[in-house]
């Protein structure tokens, strides 16, 4: 899939009923309009994009929500149809500012608080509720990961994330804390801090890399086609207060989380950084330490299981054949243990 459309801009328009998506033939997106932004960046929406399901397939299982991460949008159709070949309706959701969501003049990905964030989680919950009354699964990617975890254990505190129809939360290399040496958690934070509170918008001077997007885009080296104006090869600009509001998010779950379900995460077995594409990068986390993803992955508060999988990139499900088909096998798996549980608690 490509769309052609200006950088900085959405080809989509802004609709409050569903109407046919970029994606083309079997998806549909609508608009969730949020209002004004409270980062004074004018009004804001977020996009809900559903998979219409196979007539000839009935959708029996629990309804799933995707959530991508920084410099990405919801393009995976494989991922998509994977679920709806094992009768769940899917939904996935492009953030505010992001992907098909991001207007123009506005700061893409930016936000000062992922709290935030609630309005199109809770809004995208309502839309699923109207279409389905399924219970529902939650997917998250990356910095996805970190803000629906954070989500679901607001959730919780607030009545239950189960009494709000949530079943699990399926976690693809989630940002649970910093990559790179110890100081950059610690003295690097600080400085965050302040300056993100000061200079918000301020691009931070960590240089860019293209190795990760390279192994991707099939323009350069990989398998996968989408729009690079949504999903540059070398990524956004890093502001200073959307990583200060990351680094806040990260502290909230080093203290422990209670998300209130049970979790699956999916990562892979090893990191390796690279300014320049190169083989490695196929084969590993170009984006984040998975050694920091498995130190934190028992804060969430609710049974937990971990899989590394070996060979994975950073995006387990945009990982070459074998790894891809590992990681849709023991997603699969878990998937079918979630079902026999539920089924065992109602029928108790």
């Amino acid at each position: 899939m490509t769309n052609e459309s200006p950088a900085g801009t959405s080809a989509l328009g802004h609709a409050a009923t569903w109407q046919p998506d970029v994606l083309g033939s079997g998806y549909e997106y609508r608009t969730l309009e949020l209002g004004r932004d409270p980062d004074g960046e004018g009004d804001i929406a977020a996009t809900l994009v559903r998979h219409l399901p196979d007539p000839d397939v009935v959708s029996t299982a629990d309804a799933v929500l995707y959530v991508h991460g920084f410099t990405d949008y919801f393009f995976q159709q494989h991922l998509a149809e994977h679920f709806a070949a094992r009768g769940h309706r899917f939904y996935a959701l492009d953030l505010r500012k992001c992907g098909r969501s991001l207007r123009p003049g506005q700061t893409p990905h930016f936000i000062s608080d992922l709290a935030f964030y609630d309005a199109e989680l809770n809004a995208s919950l309502r839309a699923i509720g109207a279409d389905t009354d399924a219970n529902v699964l939650v997917a998250g990617h990356s910095t996805g990961g970190l803000v629906t975890s954070l989500w679901l254990d607001r959730l919780q505190r607030a009545g239950g994330a189960a009494a709000a129809g949530i079943s699990g939360l399926i976690l693809n290399s989630p940002w649970f804390d910093l990559q790179g040496p110890p100081y950059v958690r610690t003295v690097g934070t600080q400085l965050i801090n302040t300056v993100g509170r000061f200079r918000a918008k301020s691009a931070l001077p960590l240089g860019k890399s293209s190795a990760y997007g390279d192994s991707l885009h099939h323009s350069a080296s990989g398998e996968w086609d989408y729009d690079l104006d949504w999903k540059p090869r070398d990524g956004f600009p890093v502001r200073a207060g959307w990583l200060r509001a990351i680094r806040m998010g990260q502290a909230r779950l080093h203290r422990g989380l209670d998300i209130g379900v049970p979790a699956l995460l999916l990562r892979s077995k090893l990191t390796k950084f690279a300014r320049e594409y190169g083989p490695a990068v196929d084969v590993a986390d170009a984006v984040l330490d998975v050694a920091q993803i498995q130190r934190w992955a028992g804060c969430l508060g609710d049974r937990t299981t971990i899989v590394p999988i070996d060979g994975a990139r950073h995006d387990v499900f945009l990982s070459a054949e074998a790894p891809r088909t590992e990681a849709f096998d023991e997603l699969d798996s878990w998937l079918d243990w979630l079902a026999g549980r539920s089924a065992r608690f109602t029928a108790s």
